[in-house]
């Protein structure tokens, strides 16, 4: 979504105010050929959106990602079969290459996956609008509203409020808390984001003390259920343990899904550096057995490898 100073709306807005949305043949591509009315989500509150801190964008510039799925839909048989439901693959694996790509730290690759990532969302808007699902419009309309109400102290309608207890109130009449969490989160992001639903109602530590003694508890029923060999109790317990482990990172003010990825990595790091070490040494690692490997672990922990 491009965001433009309140002139330059006003402005794009006189040009086109009543057009319809269409497409016009040039040079072997779909131009958009589109002015559209925006309702100025503002007006009401009596402000005015951010400029764009300096950077020279041109309004609706991102809409040519549209027309270029539009053109394709038109022109290339693959892409005119495809639907919301079979695009999903290709939306998951664009998001995770957009996440590696940040990871990363590599502007260029981000670059990439980026445009990736908004070609699959401008599929989403485009199947969805051929279908008579939503539009763009919409689409847009909805984001601004839902922004203006988690933002009211931005806008003129209040003062700030807890992000959570807002949507708490957005979801509809008799819906329980944990409602609408989405069924394919990963599970570590969803017992983060359940923790997060139900302390904007209360239900929470006031700080790290009591999520501490949780995974104190669950500790030791991890142990009690290891000794007993009672493997359906040991997985149960090893679940809450996990739980308890995300609530305590959470209240620390950390996200569980990051602190795990630099555990992963600083791990991966680690265990490159053991296999560079024990080759110097013409030590193999598949025959060198847990305590030469450990010994050379733990070298590495003391070099802060």
């Amino acid at each position: 979504m491009t965001w433009w100073s309140k002139d330059a709306k006003k402005d794009r807005r006189s040009k086109g105010r009543g057009r319809r949305r269409g497409y016009q043949k040039t040079a072997g591509f779909v131009a958009l050929s589109e002015e559209r009315h925006m309702t100025d989500p503002n007006e009401d509150a009596g402000s005015f959106y951010p400029s764009t801190g300096g950077v020279d964008l041109e309004p609706g510039i991102l809409d040519r990602a549209l027309a270029l799925v539009a053109f394709l839909r038109e022109n290339c048989p693959w892409d005119a079969t495809q639907t919301s439901q079979s695009l999903i693959p290709h939306l998951l694996e664009e998001t995770h290459e957009v996440v590696d790509a940040i990871r990363a730290d590599d502007p260029h690759a981000l670059e990439g996956e980026l445009g990736d990532l908004l070609l699959n969302l401008a599929f989403q808007v485009i199947v969805g609008e051929e279908a008579g699902s939503f539009t763009r419009e919409s689409i847009t309309a909805r984001l601004e509203e839902k922004m203006k109400c988690r933002h009211p102290h931005l806008f003129g309608l209040g003062e700030k409020e807890d992000w959570e207890r807002i949507k708490a109130r957005e979801r509809e009449e008799g819906a329980r808390v944990l409602d609408g969490l989405a069924t394919g989160l990963d599970p570590l992001l969803k017992a983060h984001r359940i923790q997060e639903r139900v302390s904007g109602v209360g239900f929470d530590w006031s700080d790290t003390g009591g999520a501490w003694a949780k995974v104190a508890e669950e500790l030791e029923e991890v142990r009690v259920a290891l000794e007993r060999q009672d493997s359906e109790a040991v997985e149960e317990e090893l679940g809450d343990l996990l739980f308890a482990v995300v609530n305590l990172t959470r209240l620390a003010g950390f996200h569980p899904d990051k602190t795990l990825d630099q555990a992963n990595r600083k791990f991966h790091e680690r265990f490159e550096a053991l296999e560079d070490l024990a080759r110097e040494r013409g030590i193999s690692v598949s025959d060198a057995g847990l305590d030469v490997l450990d010994e050379l672990w733990e070298e590495l922990k003391r070099k802060r490898m």
